[in-house]
Parts: structure tokens; C-alpha cells; sequence
């Protein structure tokens, strides 16, 4: 027990950093992309592991793997201690810029200050008389000659960064995202994140229970590599999630007249909800019925890998979209909902197989996944309404 606590205090910074870093550096139109490459690399691991502990456990013992997990997380500290460089900076707010006189007071209309509110500034209005603008790298770079060109600062690879205020920091850092689970989209978010996460969660822990035993009987080497399935589909995942939920976001944009609205990307969810309902149909009923492994495997572990790196980078991409200047309290609040939801099935889900047979749980939690995801549907329609009750909020304003 003490291990664990001590492994989550690590793992949860770590979690939650990334999504905020992507947020810091990269534009709106890409970060779906970047977004997806880190939910294949955190599930990845996940599928790796048993990759490497199998053949491990076998040959020189279990112990093995957890000092070379001990060796791995000491280089990749240092490394990222020593050669990664601070990204977070503060963009002023509007608000803060007219207190400071570095805006007219009056250059902007009420409307258009409680839209700018609202979204956040990631909703991109562009007006021009040709509709939308160019914005090919060529056309961008020649209004921004240093967009790409800039290299970090000293500054930025110091150990720690002067805060001005650090109390006031820490206690947001910790009030803010218990703040965000009042707010509907990060709710949408966190529900749709943990139960994908649940349902990659199951082969995990019912995996070695199944094809250990009759009639399969696999060595823990062989059922290892099984997870090459899912990584091979958290591969396909990242190839396409991403990529298709910018283009469908930047398809909707041109048609809104240069109006981006972060719900654009919802409907990109449909094919991987629907992957996912294969995927878990397969699974219980070949663990239920005792299929061939092939089609277990090649199909049920492959679909399990595709929509576990969609649906939570589309989700999460989502709501940091809808939130930016708290995207990384965001992330706080969607890991703290999918690590309570994934002790707690990792807990019931063994006795409930006992009692019940394989298809109730999975099936159960594919009913569970399918209806947070159809609430896109709601949010699709509805999420700007749902951005408006918080357009005062001083989340927008950190």
C-alpha cells in the first residue's frame, strides 16, 4: 500500500503535466494531434509493460522489472530536469491589458469582451472580405517572421521559476480542480476519459485470468505479447483520431465563417465509439464462449488499443479547448475521476466474473462508456450554452 501511494504522488504531476505543456506550445488547429500522441504513449506503456515483464518473470524473475522501471524513471527525471526548457507563460487577459492601458478602454464592444470571455480566445474570429484567411505556413510565416525560429531562453531551463505570488499559486493549484468538476464539459470529459480508460482496464486485469487457464493454457510470455494488439491499435488510433478531429474542426470552421467552436470536434468520436462497441462485444463473448484467441486478440485487443487513444485525447482536447488558461487543473480533475473509477472496477470487476460470467461486467461497462459518449451528442448542440453559464468565471482569467 505504501508503494502505491508513493507511486501515485509521481504518477499524478506527470499525468497531468503533459496536456498542459501541449496546451502551452502548440495552436489550437494541432493540438487533437498532440493530444492523441500522448494518450498512445501513457496507455502504451501500459500495454508494453506486460510485453517486457512476461519474458522477464520467466527468465530472471519479477524483481528485474521493477528496477528497470526504478532506472527508467531516474533518466528520464534527470533529462527532464536538466534539458526541458519552462513553457508555461502568462498571456495577459483583456481585462488585465485595459487596467494597464495597453488598450483603449472602449476599442472593443461589450459583446465582443463577453465572447472573448467565453471562448477563452481559442475561438479564432476572422473576418476578411475574401472569407477565410490564408493561413499556409508560407502566408503565416510572413506576418510572423519569428513564428518556429525561436529558441529558449536561459531563463526557462533554470531549476525552479520566481512566482510573484506562490501561496496564492498553490492554493488554486489545489481549490481549481475540484472547482472544474461543478463545470459540465469537464465532466463530459472526465466520464468519457475514465470509462475508455476502464475498458483497456479490463484486458489488463482478465487477460492472464483467461489464457492461463483451459483451454489455452499460454505461458505468461506468450500471453505478454498479446498486447502487441493493442499497441498496434493505439498506433492506428494515433494515425487517425487526431488528424481527423483537427480536419473536422477546421472543415466546420470554414463553414462558420472563420468561427471556430471547440464542440467541432465531437462528431469525430463516432467511429471509435463504434470500435469500441466491437471490440467489447468480441471480448466478452470469445472470454464467455472460449473462441479461438485469434479473433480475440487480433480483433477485441486491437479495437481496445484504437479507442482508447481516441476517445480520451478527442474528449480532453475537447475541454482544454473550452478552458485553456486551466488546462492543466483540467487534467487534475479528469485524472483524479479515472484513477477513483479504475480502483474501484479494478476491485469488483474479479468477483463479478466469479459470480456472473465474463459478459455482464464488460458488457455492463461498454453500456456505461457508450452512454458518456453519446452525451457529445448533448454537448455538440448544447456545449456553448454550457460555456456561457461560466463566462464570468475567473477561470479565464488565470
Amino acid at each position: 500500500m505504501g508503494a502505491c501511494v508513493l507511486n501515485g504522488i509521481g504518477a499524478g504531476p506527470a499525468e497531468t503535466l503533459q496536456p498542459a505543456i501541449i496546451t502551452d506550445i502548440f495552436f489550437l488547429d494541432r493540438r487533437g494531434v498532440w493530444n492523441t500522441v500522448y494518450f498512445v504513449f501513457y496507455f502504451g506503456s501500459l500495454a508494453v509493460g506486460p510485453i517486457i515483464s512476461g519474458p522477464m518473470a520467466e527468465t530472471v524473475g519479477m524483481a528485474s522489472f521493477w528496477y528497470l522501471n526504478v532506472a527508467m524513471h531516474a533518466f528520464i527525471f534527470i533529462s527532464i530536469l536538466f534539458l526541458f526548457p519552462e513553457t508555461k507563460w502568462h498571456r495577459m487577459h483583456p481585462d488585465e491589458m485595459r487596467a494597464k492601458g495597453l488598450l483603449p478602454s472602449q476599442q472593443v464592444s461589450d459583446e465582443k469582451i463577453n465572447s472573448t470571455n467565453m471562448e477563452n480566445k481559442d475561438l479564432e474570429k476572422i473576418t476578411t472580405l475574401s472569407g477565410m484567411p490564408d493561413l499556409s505556413h508560407t502566408a503565416t510565416a510572413a506576418r510572423d517572421p519569428w513564428l518556429g525560429k525561436g529558441t529558449p531562453s536561459k531563463q526557462q531551463f533554470k531549476l525552479w521559476q520566481v512566482n510573484p505570488h506562490p501561496f496564492k499559486a498553490i492554493f488554486y493549484d489545489l481549490w481549481i480542480p475540484w472547482k472544474l468538476f461543478a463545470f459540465p464539459i469537464v465532466e463530459f470529459a472526465s466520464f468519457v476519459v475514465s470509462w475508455s480508460a476502464s475498458s483497456f482496464l479490463t484486458l489488463n486485469l482478465t487477460q492472464a485470468e483467461v489464457f492461463a487457464n483451459p483451454p489455452y493454457l499460454f505461458s505468461s510470455n506468450a500471453i505478454g505479447f498479446m498486447n502487441f494488439a493493442i499497441l498496434i491499435g493505439m498506433f492506428i488510433g494515433l494515425a487517425t483520431a487526431g488528424p481527423l478531429s483537427d480536419w473536422i474542426s477546421m472543415r466546420a470552421t470554414r463553414k462558420n465563417r472563420g468561427i471556430r467552436e471547440p464542440e467541432m470536434r465531437l462528431p469525430s468520436m463516432i467511429p471509435y465509439v463504434l470500435i469500441m462497441m466491437l471490440g467489447n462485444f468480441i471480448v466478452a463473448f470469445g472470454y464467455q464462449n472460449q473462441w479461438d484467441w485469434k479473433p480475440i486478440v487480433i480483433i477485441g485487443y486491437t479495437c481496445a488499443g484504437i479507442q482508447v487513444a481516441a476517445l480520451p485525447a478527442i474528449a480532453s482536447t475537447y475541454a482544454v479547448d473550452s478552458y485553456k488558461p486551466v488546462s492543466g487543473s483540467v487534467f487534475v480533475s479528469i485524472t483524479v475521476n479515472k484513477n477513483v473509477w479504475g480502483y474501484g472496477f479494478s476491485k469488483f470487476i474479479t468477483p463479478w466474473i466469479l459470480a456472473s460470467g465474463y459478459i455482464p461486467p464488460i458488457m455492463t461497462n461498454m453500456s456505461l462508456i457508450t452512454l458518456w459518449c453519446s452525451f457529445g451528442i448533448l454537448f455538440f448542440f448544447f456545449g456553448k450554452t454550457f460555456r456561457k453559464w461560466s463566462e464570468h468565471s475567473d477561470v479565464h482569467r488565470m
